[in-house]
């Protein structure tokens, strides 16, 4: 073991090569109680370290970073390739065999942790803490050896660091092991969002923050605030779009709006969908291709209205095959289904600010999925129907949000036959459900049904009858 004293024999390999596509602006360069994030990091693992050095695809934007002198900044070898070319870039240029990988919006490193990590090492050629969510691979330790692996790899075209974990001797340390070092474990935050940034600028609270709450003058009675958080989506390595959405079940809000976009379309040729919960990244891999021209094409996209199909045009919709479906339900049967998604709703009787979306079949909700973005909620409940291989055709689709032309379009890109709204629905919606073979059903609720399109799936029910 190193005593507190002595130095690791390692290099740290300060990795400050992102694009900050979350947070808008280079995050590395902005200020934390008066020095640089990247200052920050270096000056945390500068007494640790024998050496250390900054990765980083932009040299020139680091002169103003408050960095001292001596501390080596070394260009990226393999340029915008994400935290595997910049690992690998360490380890071509580290003066020793073993690299500590961390990243430069990781404020609050603490030199015991790396010390912990370190000593765990063995005969292993990477070292990384392993949490619920999965391994922390820009906190890490990385031999010299592993550097023919990362290259093969960032040849391939892959681009996942962890892509290097199934090659290598790995020594996983449960971050468990870690809370009597750092019982809050403010050593793995990371600034990825103004939120993230506005956190870290306050002072470390004693206890671990609680969700957000706010007191409903009316009642007095607490209610918990909707998480809201950006989520970017990879397809073979290529980013696709970065969305605002809840942060749960995002393996089905990827594979859903990936579907919704016509680029999943076959369910035997998907291969893997991986999270990091903590980043908000989702990867999924297909023998799908992706379009070369999708490269350039990333979108953000809101959790608000009008932007639910970022590539479709109206269009490009209007070109797709109508709907057809001998699918005939009772409006007793919506109802009641309308009854069982508000009943399910959990995250919105908790808050109060998100959307329900839920797929029924025979007077029965099967499925039921919540998001802050009703977009969201379609493509999770969709995204998780499309992975269990569970039919829609003879569905209903349920919806707490309005109907607006881009859940159409999902609707008809799921063929699902029917879709249902507790309150409003477009005339463009109207427009495309009608050409697309839609039925769309709008203020289902209190006994009351407005029937847009394709009447025949609806079989009105009276008491009389």
């Amino acid at each position: 073991m190193t005593s507190e004293n002595a130095r690791i024999p390692a290099t740290a390999a300060v990795l400050a090569g992102g694009r900050s596509m979350r947070m808008g602006i280079d995050k590395t360069l902005l200020p934390v109680d008066g020095e640089t994030l990247v200052a920050r990091v270096v000056e945390a693992v500068s007494p640790v370290f024998e050496h250390v050095l900054i990765v980083t695809n932009r040299p020139e934007a680091l002169a103003d970073a408050g960095l001292a002198a001596d501390v080596p900044i070394v260009s990226d070898d393999t340029p915008y390739l994400g935290p595997l070319g910049g690992v690998a870039t360490a380890l071509a240029h580290a003066p020793d065999e073993w690299v500590l990988a961390v990243a430069a919006d990781m404020p609050w490193v603490r030199p015991d942790v790396l010390r912990a990590l370190w000593d765990a090492r063995g005969d292993g050629q990477v070292v990384v803490l392993v949490t619920p969510k999965g391994p922390e691979p820009l906190l890490a330790f990385y031999h010299r050896s592993v550097l023919p692996i990362a290259q093969r790899i960032l040849e391939s075209g892959r681009r996942r660091l962890v892509a290097i974990f199934p090659e290598a001797r790995v020594v996983e340390v449960p971050v468990e092991t870690l809370h009597a070092i750092d019982p809050q474990l403010r050593s793995l935050v990371n600034v990825n969002t103004p939120e993230d940034l506005a956190d870290v600028r306050e002072t470390p609270p004693p206890e671990p923050p609680q969700p957000p709450s706010v007191i409903e003058l009316a009642s007095r009675r607490l209610r918990g605030a909707p998480s809201e958080r950006p989520i970017t989506v990879f397809m073979n390595d290529v980013e696709i779009a970065t969305m605002q959405a809840s942060p749960r079940d995002l393996e089905e809000l990827a594979v859903g709006f990936l579907v919704a976009e016509g680029l999943l379309s076959d369910r035997d040729a998907l291969e893997t969908v991986d999270s990091d919960y903590k980043r908000g990244l989702v990867y999924v891999a297909s023998r799908e291709p992706v379009p070369e021209d999708f490269t350039y094409r990333t979108r953000y996209v809101t959790s608000g209205c009008g932007q639910g199909v970022t590539f479709s045009s109206v269009g490009h919709a209007r070109g797709l095959e109508p709907v057809r479906s001998d699918l005939v339900v009772e409006s007793e049967q919506l109802y009641a289904m309308m009854g069982q998604m508000a009943r399910g709703a959990e995250m919105y009787r908790d808050t109060g600010g998100t959307h329900a979306c839920a797929l029924g079949r025979a007077g029965e909700v099967v499925l039921l999925r919540e998001d802050v973005g009703r977009h969201n909620a379609v493509d999770k409940l969709l995204g998780r129907a499309w992975l269990d291989r569970v039919p829609v055709a003879d569905a209903v689709l349920l919806t707490t949000g309005r109907i607006s032309y881009e859940m159409a379009v999902k609707a008809a890109k799921a063929r699902v036959p029917v879709v249902v709204s507790r309150t409003a629905v477009t005339d463009l919606a109207v427009e495309v459900a009608s050409e697309l073979g839609i039925t769309v059903v709008g203020y289902a609720r209190g006994g009351k049904l407005v029937i847009y399109t394709h009447p025949h799936r609806v079989r009105v029910v009276t008491e009389e009858a």
